[in-house]
């Protein structure tokens, strides 16, 4: 039986429509951050793999708010490690610095600059730590038609302006989430102990935050121009990390897996919008 944590987020929405045998928790049904609950909800359950979306992501809120997010990013996810279960666990490309400049394979060390890095990075550690059979997918720039998201508010600005401002000196790969969804249900029938560690998975591709915006206007038909503008023209509570471009060969050559350019996706996304 599986179990999906987070369920009403946006990869968590995905996921629950491609395993729909799947037992959903969320906030309001699963305390993570409490470690008799999660056991006793996961052996009365009879779970045999854990997919845990559950996350503190607020990135600019967590700063004022580290003990929230360690609870979710770092006490939740060792709960659900120590549970006994297996678990693909969901991690951000914010565990690193942005300094490099060419993309990050898992073995690259990392060097979290925000609270939400930290807490995701000790969160890891937890699930690598704990479980015996433990798949962490660092994933980046997640979008889908559920929660609150980077495409939602393009959209959104789109339609209510003729002119907006986006950075862009950030640079990365947006992600569909249900290309994630879709990667992660194709990797549990692969998941044993002999392939357990740390991967990448985005979409294929770079571009920067204004080129993803740029994108979304076009492909949506709004009449709104986009102007590029540096990180220092938009100052944020955290620091984000300017290049961040994950290298995704172990997860392909791994689980046989082909991953589709990120504009395909994201045309085939906005469908559903």
């Amino acid at each position: 039986m599986f179990l999906i944590t987070g369920s009403r987020g946006q990869l968590g929405s995905e996921l629950a429509k491609l395993l729909p045998e799947a037992v959903l928790t969320d906030v309001d049904t699963l305390d993570i951050t409490n470690a008799q609950a999660v056991f006793d909800f996961v052996h009365q359950s009879n779970i045999d793999t854990i997919i845990n979306c559950a996350a503190y992501t607020a990135v600019d809120k967590a700063e004022d708010d580290e003990e929230k997010a360690y609870a979710i990013n770092v006490v939740g996810p060792k709960n659900l490690a120590q549970s006994g279960a297996k678990i693909i666990h969901v991690s951000t490309d914010y565990v690193f610095d942005g300094c490099g400049h060419k993309p990050y394979t898992p073995d690259d060390a990392p060097h979290p600059i925000s609270v939400y890095g930290r807490t995701k990075l000790a969160g890891e550690t937890e699930i690598l730590k704990h479980a015996q059979t433990a798949v962490v997918i660092r994933t980046a720039w997640l979008y889908s038609p559920y929660g609150g998201n980077f495409v939602k508010t393009m959209l959104k600005l789109g339609s209510e302006k003729d002119t907006i401002n986006v950075v862009n000196d950030q640079i990365g790969t947006p992600t569909c989430a249900a290309d994630l969804a879709q990667a992660i249900v194709a990797i549990l029938p692969q998941l044993n102990e002999n392939n357990s560690g740390i991967y990448h998975f985005t979409n294929e591709g770079v571009c920067s935050w204004f080129d993803f915006a740029h994108e979304i206007m076009s492909l949506a038909r709004l009449n709104c121009k986009v102007n590029p503008i540096p990180s220092s023209a938009y100052p944020t509570k955290a620091k984000r990390p300017f290049y961040s471009v994950l290298d995704k060969s172990k997860i392909k050559s791994t689980f046989n897996l082909n991953i589709p350019y990120w504009k395909e996706s994201l045309e085939k996304c906005l469908k559903q919008f």
